[in-house]
């Protein structure tokens, strides 16, 4: 199994909504609603010109993405990482958090936020990508928890 990075350029658009739908429709349908679910394409567009988004693809097949952004000097936030859910369990996602800390030259600090219930996130980002819960915050009915490493 071979994991690249490619960065997502706006002709991308569509193959990162599928991604996303695919790997948010469980979130879309416990909460309610996601963020990451449903967007338009133009939507996507904006979020690819906002957070700089890279499409994994394993065995050259897109399977999911990451998005970063800087916040400010040194200090950047994970805005998406996302893997299709046949593709979850596989490393692929803590590989993608590993891209992530190589892709900074002044990266001192990475945060992101995350349902607080959903276990298999929170203890993803903790054991396995060395995040620690900083903030619990809100966003309607979702309990969010700001990770930061």
């Amino acid at each position: 199994m071979t994991i690249e990075f490619r960065q997502a350029a706006l002709e991308d658009a569509e193959l990162l909504i599928n991604i996303y739908n695919a790997s948010f429709y469980d979130d879309y349908l416990r909460y309610g609603s996601c963020p990451g679910y449903g967007k338009t394409k133009e939507m996507m567009e904006e979020s690819i010109i906002k957070y700089p988004k890279y499409i994994i693809l394993c065995d050259n097949e897109p399977v999911g993405c990451i998005s970063c952004k800087k916040l400010e000097k040194g200090v950047y936030e994970i805005g998406c990482l996302c893997v299709i859910p046949e593709y979850q369990g596989k490393g692929i996602g803590t590989q993608a958090n590993q891209f992530v800390n190589t892709l900074y030259d002044d990266l001192v600090k990475l945060t992101l936020v995350t349902p607080l219930d959903k276990k298999e996130n929170v203890k993803f980002y903790t054991e396995k990508c060395g995040f620690h819960i900083e903030s619990i915050e809100r966003d309607g009915n979702v309990e969010l928890a700001r990770f930061v490493k």
